[in-house]
């Protein structure tokens, strides 16, 4: 009896190794070559200057993945985790992932204090202008790669802010910022501590480096009302209002505002015998708003609603009703052709004939399709390109003669956020902020990543970063770089 039961405990103590692996795994994690975790949205291939590695993605990938367990890297073993239903549990997946995401941000953030990296390896100042001198690169492609080579090389210099009001600025918080045609003056939306925006104007005429300093002019203009979005709008001259579309609260609708540049004192030449105009359209929720410099529809706006588009004139106060399939998130009016763009929730882009009535046919041309909401559109110069990024963090350049994707832009990280994206067709640079905090910049020539910015802070969906970026930051004089806003903050990258 005594051997029986002796072969019984033997088979039972053989059988329970065999299901339960994991604990195997527990006590050899030893074994397994350990690296650092990276998220699969850090960033695309071919970035050097990317906050992961891909050296450390393959070693990462070797340890297997528990569930309930975490590995650390650092100890070389497994931990367990809680559920993370208190607020009092230490270890949750969520709060290792965001410390993993820090310790990347402060590496990257000393990594850009010194600035040795290049956008392309093997070029530098040197090389650009010897190969220029034997002729292998035109002007265009010499005024291109030197471009790209600035901007891998520029440095952080925080902005000082005069105001007339310091202490506001100590509990104020950017939400963001949007510079005008001439790139000398930037419109700020503000969020107030107590809850609520307000707006100004920063004038950036001395914007110069070692000392930068800004002068932002505010005025009395507050709403408690969420802005959706802003634009530039040219009515008397160029830039001289401004189109904010902001949401309805209880039974109040939601409103389209023009509010003229002159009410931000001394912010704005002031234009004699052409007054500001301040006037205000009530609109359903808008989700975007565009001012068209077509001379087809001069002194119109439209605003994108749910499952709508509202072409107004300002001036007659005519509108037209276009119906649409989905809410239209983005919008862009051509310059040379009577088009108005859209992009949709469903992830569709078309196009609107201007010539064409709302209650017709026909007005609807040109259809493009994104596996995502669109959240942003732009047109390219030559109105034959048109760039496009999505919720899921697609940035693609689309032909508009063949309908067809010429090139993605990879690396930029959204999964809900309403993110603008940047296009300098000049420099030929595209710039997007992700929902991850990080500021990336591209090549519009390739797609090619050439640097990745952080955040002076840590990630987090309140503080996600609003930029503005010209090679004439501060009118046609100025210097060239990029205006960063980030809470109370405002950071100048500036070409070295």
């Amino acid at each position: 009896m005594y051997k029986g039961s002796w072969q019984s405990r033997r088979r039972y103590r053989r059988r329970g190794h065999q299901q339960n692996p994991g604990f195997r795994q527990h006590g050899s994690s030893e074994r397994y070559n350990t690296g650092l975790l990276q998220s699969p949205e850090d960033s695309g291939p071919g970035d050097d200057e990317s906050p992961s590695t891909s050296s450390s993605t393959a070693v990462s990938s070797s340890v297997p993945d528990l569930p309930g367990y975490y590995f650390d890297p650092e100890k070389k073993r497994y931990f367990r985790l809680l559920p993370g239903h208190n607020n009092c549990n230490p270890l949750t997946k969520e709060s290792i992932q965001q410390k993993e995401m820090e310790r990347k941000r402060l590496q990257l953030v000393e990594e850009d204090k010194q600035r040795k990296k290049v956008a392309r390896r093997g070029f530098n100042a040197s090389s650009l202008l010897h190969k220029r001198q034997l002729g292998f690169l035109n002007n265009t492609s010499y005024s291109r790669l030197a471009h790209e080579l600035r901007v891998s090389c520029m440095q952080k210099r925080k902005v000082c802010i005069q105001s007339s009001d310091p202490s506001a600025l100590a509990s104020d918080q950017f939400n963001l910022i949007l510079a005008n045609t001439n790139k000398d003056q930037v419109f700020t939306v503000i969020d107030v501590k107590g809850g609520g925006s307000k707006y100004s104007i920063i004038n950036l005429s001395h914007l110069r480096i070692p000392s930068p300093t800004v002068r932002m002019y505010e005025n009395l203009y507050f709403t408690n009302r969420k802005v959706n979005s802003v634009c530039w709008a040219s009515l008397n001259h160029l830039d001289s209002h401004i189109l904010l579309c902001r949401m309805g609260i209880a039974n109040t609708p939601g409103c389209a505002t023009l509010l003229p540049a002159t009410l931000f004192a001394h912010s704005h030449p002031v234009v004699r015998d052409q007054p500001g105009v301040l006037c205000s359209f009530r609109i359903p929720t808008a989700w975007s708003c565009a001012w068209s410099l077509n001379i087809q529809a001069s002194n119109c706006f439209s605003t994108g609603l749910s499952r709508q588009v509202l072409l107004t004139n300002v001036v007659t106060g005519h509108r037209q009703l276009f119906r649409t399939s989905s809410d239209v998130l983005a919008q862009q009016f051509a310059v040379l052709a009577p088009l108005l763009f859209n992009g949709c929730r469903s992830g569709e882009i078309f196009a609107i004939d201007l010539r064409s009535q709302s209650r017709g046919k026909g007005w609807e041309t040109m259809h493009l399709s994104h596996d995502s909401a669109v959240t942003s559109v732009q047109i390219l110069q030559h109105e034959r390109c048109l760039m496009a990024s999505d919720m899921s963090g697609k940035i693609k350049l689309w032909d508009l003669r063949t309908t067809k994707c010429l090139r993605q832009f990879e690396g930029h990280v959204n999964e809900y956020a309403y993110l603008p994206l940047h296009v300098h067709e000049e420099e030929g640079l595209v710039m997007a902020v992700g929902q991850d905090c990080y500021t990336r910049i591209w090549s519009l020539h390739d797609a090619h990543l050439l640097r990745t910015i952080p955040s002076p802070y840590p990630a987090s969906k309140e503080d996600i970063p609003s930029v503005a970026f010209s090679s004439r930051l501060g009118g046609f004089q100025g210097g060239s770089g990029l205006l960063m806003a980030v809470r109370q903050d405002l950071y100048y990258f500036s070409y070295n």
